[in-house]
């Protein structure tokens, strides 16, 4: 599935973006706590259906050699489509990337999956690519603090002819306590797997959620190597 990291990654330009930054504080994890009960299980696919499925916008921002830059998303349901020669449902991810304000991209994707249980088929983009999403293992309607798995593996396409294979990746989740009774859900996207040298940058996105599987707040780590054999990441919080 298109991942809001891997938008971000597109209208930005990880690279160009590399030199020059570094992690951001994550912001928004102190909540205030009026109870002493922990909470340890959360609804991992109700999360997953907020996040990637239903009507929703926020903004994240970040800095970055003393630039303020910032992506707009925008999750519009689409309702019923037909992709790769079968019924599904479909979202809209709007992108607006800017820098100090003055627009540098904008993009529209559409992830495509099914319901009951919620399963991920691939995404189209506004540039073409058409990829095929393989989700091996089912999502859990709950899940325990600690939990982790597999969630897709993904292969892109230059077009809907997929004769040119672009990128393979590889997406995993994972839940970790924040407060007594909120969680971070993240979802971790691998570098480009068809790329034997000069690894393309990963992206981990990271949503608190509480019990009911409402997303809280974001925040989106890019993390690019460079050619002395070290990593620079920044990290977009949700405003």
């Amino acid at each position: 599935m298109k991942t809001l990291g891997m938008c971000i990654v597109a209208g930005l330009g990880l690279s160009a973006c590399a030199t020059g930054m570094g992690g951001m504080a994550t912001g928004n994890t102190n909540q205030n706590n009026s109870s002493d009960k922990v909470v340890t299980q959360y609804p991992v696919e109700t999360a997953l259906l907020n996040i990637y499925t239903k009507q929703r916008s926020e903004k994240l921002v970040a800095t970055v050699g003393g630039q303020s830059v910032a992506a707009d998303i925008q999750i519009t349901p689409k309702g019923s489509m037909r992709f790769n020669n079968k019924m599904v449902q479909g979202a809209e991810v709007s992108t607006i990337n800017t820098v100090n304000q003055q627009i540098t991209d904008q993009s529209v994707a559409i992830n495509y999956f099914t319901l009951n249980p919620l399963v991920f088929h691939g995404f189209t983009d506004s540039t073409g690519e058409y990829s095929i999403a393989n989700q091996t293992t089912s999502i859990p309607k709950i899940s325990t603090v600690g939990d982790s798995s597999q969630l897709i593996t993904e292969n892109v396409y230059a077009d809907s002819s997929m004769r040119q294979k672009t990128a393979t990746y590889k997406q995993d989740w994972s839940l970790t306590q924040d407060t007594n009774n909120t969680a971070w859900l993240c979802i971790e996207t691998s570098g480009n797997l068809l790329l034997t040298s000069g690894a393309a940058g990963t992206s981990s996105e990271c949503y608190k959620i509480n019990a009911k599987g409402d997303v809280l707040s974001s925040k989106v780590t890019l993390t690019q190597p460079n050619k002395s054999g070290t990593s620079k990441s920044m990290t977009f919080i949700s405003q």
